[in-house]
């Protein structure tokens, strides 16, 4: 099972010759089925016949239950910078993933050195906030206060989003474990947010960050994925949900999965990603340049050593020097 048609892509060999994630297409779910390469590129194969999937212009592949996929197709994967998330049915629960485009850590540890200073955090979530609400914070709001305000926030999404749909809100309840015991708008609700989780996580990751190193959201291993998702949930997954569900319960999960879709490249999501991420790490307090190295030409290369004063070649010989088996990398 499949959600969209392509066309046959390319590979290409050399990380910097990538499409810009701000250029590239969404997501593609696929599940019950057979994933493996095709020529340059790769195919999924199900009881309908074969379908090329042009994964070099994908952002990120979320494979579903009852999916095998080969190991060649996994390089391939790789090597064009298309992030793989192995989830649960419809996308819903999240079991690992693969890596993204980045080979240099410059951006994880300056997003680390923010996550480790209450001061920079605090005005990383007073930037959130600030996006979220699309206008200035008034000055000192306390961050109880402000999330006070956000709350208020997403229960207008809901009401206004119901009103609109004519779907009942009742409140926000679900289970991981009892998926059908959900009413639909919150089975639909889940469906959305799993998708834009998936975008943002392969987003953050291809920027090279960390999604685990969340500002507003801690102690997850998607902290930071719930941070920038965050950003976009009142304009495309609550409305979207109630849409669908306003349509019938039919294929629910894949008709939100579409929409989704579409209401990503309609607001050119990615380059907003992109973009807002930078903006809302961009603190004037601290020095921030990201610098280009030749990790990204080959991922096999050993990083440089840490040193007091500063970031020393990793792979040199420190032994005797006319024995070649003393190389540390």
């Amino acid at each position: 099972m499949w959600d969209a048609a392509f066309e046959e892509g390319e590979k290409m060999n050399d990380l910097h010759l990538l499409p810009k994630l701000r250029d590239s297409w969404s997501y593609l779910y696929l599940e019950h089925g057979i994933i493996d390469q095709d020529a340059s590129s790769i195919a999924f194969h199900d009881e309908g016949g074969k379908i090329p999937i042009p994964c070099a212009s994908l952002t990120v592949l979320m494979v579903g239950p009852g999916t095998k996929i080969t190991h060649a197709a996994v390089r391939v994967l790789a090597d064009t910078g298309c992030m793989v998330i192995w989830c649960g049915e419809q996308g819903v629960r999240f079991y690992a993933s693969g890596m993204g485009e980045s080979r240099d850590s410059s951006r994880l540890i300056y997003q680390a050195k923010l996550v480790s200073d209450p001061i920079l955090r605090t005005k990383v979530v007073i930037k959130m906030y600030q996006l979220r609400f699309n206008e200035k914070i008034e000055s000192g709001l306390t961050l109880q206060q402000i999330r006070g305000k956000e709350g208020v926030r997403i229960r207008d999404a809901y009401q206004k989003a119901s009103a609109e749909s004519g779907v009942e809100w009742t409140g926000r309840t679900y289970k991981t474990k009892e998926w059908n015991a959900s009413d639909p708008v919150n089975k639909a609700l889940s469906a959305a947010n799993a998708c834009l989780y998936g975008l943002c996580h392969a987003a953050i990751v291809s920027l090279g960050y960390s999604p685990g190193l969340g500002f507003v959201h801690t102690g997850k291993s998607l902290s930071f994925v719930y941070d920038v998702a965050d950003l976009y949930k009142t304009e495309t997954s609550i409305p979207i949900a109630f849409k669908a569900a306003s349509e019938g319960t039919t294929n629910l999960e894949r008709t939100v999965r579409q929409k989704m879709r579409e209401a990503f490249k309609e607001a050119r999501l990615l380059n907003r990603i992109a973009d807002d991420i930078e903006s809302i790490l961009n603190i004037d307090d601290i020095d921030y340049e990201v610098s280009e190295s030749d990790f990204d030409v080959d991922g096999s290369m050993p990083g440089g050593l840490w040193d007091p004063s500063g970031s020393i070649q990793g792979g040199k010989n420190y032994g005797d020097e006319t024995n070649g088996n003393n190389d540390i990398g």
